[in-house]
Formats: C-alpha cells, structure tokens, sequence
C-alpha cells in the first residue's frame, strides 16, 4: 500500500488499520461503498447497521470484503430485538470490530470477545466509558457536543481529558474532527485515534445526493443546530425546512406527522405498530416523551434517509457535525486519509522543539 508512512498508536494495534482515523456508522451513509473505500484508504470504515435489514447487514459485509481484505467493522444498536441475530452474522464473516452508539451489555461484549471481535461502544460521559470498561469493551469512542446526530452539551476538548484520565483502554476522540490538525490535538490529549462522520460523508465515495453535500458545502458554523423537537432528545444537524416546521408546529400538527412518518416506516421495515412504539420507548433513555415525540424516535431514520438517500431535504433531516461549517470539498477517501496524514506529520513538525 502506497501513501503516508503508518502511525502506529492503540488503536491501530487493536484493529489492524494503518492510520488511527475511524469512519463513523451513520446511518443511510456508511454503506459498502464508503466502507471500503475508508477500509482501502487504511482508516477503519464502520457499517451502520441499524437502518438494513439483516438480510441487508450480511449482504452488505461480504460485498466490502468482496472489495477490500482490510480490517472494517459493524455498528449495532445494543437494543436492537435482532442484536444477537446481527452478531451471529458478524462471526460468521470474521468481521473485525463491532461498534455501538449505546452501551452493550456485559453479556453482549462477551460474547464478541469470545468470537474474536473487537469492541469499541460510543459514550458521551464519563460514568458510560468507566462501566463499559468494566464490562470489558476494548475501546470507547468518545463524541463531544461538536459531533452530529444524538449528542452531548460537554465540548471535546473538555470530555476527552476526562475520560483518557478514566479509563486504562484506548479512547477514541470524536467531535469537531476534520484535518491533521485535529489529530495531532486528539493524540496530545491522549487519544489513540479520531473518529468522523460528516468530513467521510463530504467524500467522492459518500453515496448521499451531491444536492445535499451541496448543501453541507454551503453551511456555516451557524447553520448547525441542536434541537430537541426530532425525537425529544438533543439532536445536531443542519436546519431545514422540516427542523423548522418541527419547531413551530403544535402538539396535534407534530403528532400527524409523526404518525404519517411512523407509517411509512413500518411499511417499508416491516415493523408491526408495537414494535415501533417498544422500539420509540427504547430509545428515550429515560426522557419524558410525549406520544409525537416516541413515535418520531422510532422512525427518525425514514427522516433521514428523506434527505440522505432520497435528497428530499425538504421533508427530511440532516445530522451533521457543527464542523460541517469547515468543510468545502469532496475529496475521494484515499485523498482524505493521505492529506490528513500529511498535514499531522507537518504539524508535528511544526510544534515548537521538534526535530
């Protein structure tokens, strides 16, 4: 493989990867397509599973091995009812990692460990990255407020300190990741690598509509936003047509149009009513949701695959890291990692008493 010389850290050590730079799972995003080309680029490309079917989930791992023998990885929900199914899928193939946007369970983590499987959950606080630790996870990736979709209100820069000064397992710095210079500070706090979204989702390889990266292009820093009317928990993403209808709408408006959503979600997942409300329950971690707000819990993907797989960004939302403010290209993903690479060694030796 030609490019940057290697930078071995934790993380490459843990997953095999040549650079400590992890493409995250987003949903209707991280497909085949942009993980392999993350996985060829030498950074750790990550499935998201949530929005595919299991049929899909299987079918979708052996077309990225079809296309790269690099090291890549699952993310799951750990709340999913299908989990295990999903995890079985991930042994059969020899998947490498298995990521998750909420903690395992220690009984989950086992059984990956036992496989082979590497383990990095995503946290948003300290007590999260202490108690997977315990339970045995090989890694945690650590998402400050900066990051898109679901997010905290503590800035990198304050949590990842916190949590590398917590845990005896390597942490993986998320949030406001873009550049070399992101990694070198994200190593310097004591990170073993970086993880982004929104800068692989503004990549060549990204199979979302370029009218919407043309509209990420063209944010600001002030274009991102964190609202709560979505699903009843604080969400980032770019303000959109259907943000502010959201946002001005009332109780009963918002509710038709999370029932009208809901349906056409269950009709595209096969879902049954129940189990879209179990799954909306779920995923309230605790919050007092009203009914609008459950039901828009439960079929938030349809509202992003709107904007990004449909390009109806009129209807949809779109999750993004407030970094989409600085981004203005669409590099391939080879040409990502190896300008990221690049700009972290001049930057090292850049730094006032280096050789």
């Amino acid at each position: 493989m030609t490019g940057p010389l290697p930078l071995p850290t934790a993380l490459t050590e843990l997953t095999g990867v040549r650079y400590p730079i992890v493409q995250t799972g987003m949903g209707w995003v991280a497909g085949p397509r942009l993980v392999s080309a993350s996985a060829k680029a030498g950074a750790l490309g990550i499935l998201a599973s949530a929005t595919m079917t299991v049929e899909q989930l299987r079918a979708a791992v052996r077309e990225v091995k079809s296309r790269t023998d690099a090291p890549f990885g699952v993310n799951l929900r750990a709340d999913a009812g299908d989990a295990g199914e999903r995890v079985g899928i991930m042994i059969d193939e020899g998947v490498r990692v298995a990521s998750f946007a909420l903690a395992p369970s220690k009984e989950l983590i086992a059984r990956l460990k036992d496989a082979g499987i590497v383990v990095i959950p995503s946290v948003g606080a300290r007590r999260h990255a202490e108690k997977v630790a315990a339970w045995g996870a090989d890694a945690v990736m650590v998402q400050g407020g900066e990051g898109g979709g679901h997010t905290g209100n503590v800035a990198t820069s304050v949590l990842l300190p916190q949590i590398v000064d917590a845990v005896d397992i390597p942490v993986i710095a998320a949030g406001g990741f873009h550049d070399g210079r992101g990694l070198v500070a994200a190593l310097a706090y004591g990170a073993a690598g970086i993880g982004m979204g929104t800068r692989f989702l503004l990549t060549s390889d990204s199979t979302v509509p370029a009218a919407v990266k043309a509209k990420y292009l063209a944010a600001t820093v002030k274009d991102v936003t964190v609202t709560d009317r979505v699903d009843g928990l604080p969400h980032r993403m770019l303000r959109t047509e259907m943000i502010d209808a959201l946002e001005r709408s009332g109780r009963a408006a918002s509710l038709l149009r999370s029932v009208r959503h809901a349906s056409a979600f269950r009709k595209e997942s096969g879902a049954s009513w129940p189990q879209l409300i179990r799954d909306g329950l779920a995923m309230k971690h605790g919050k007092e949701l009203n009914w609008s707000q459950v039901l828009l819990a439960a079929n938030t993907p349809m509202l992003l695959k709107a904007s990004l797989v449909e390009g109806r960004t009129d209807i949809g939302v779109m999750a993004s890291g407030q970094v989409a403010g600085l981004i203005g290209d669409l590099p391939s993903c080879a040409e990502l990692v190896e300008r990221i690479m690049e700009e972290a060694r001049l930057t090292l030796k850049s730094l006032p008493g280096a050789d």
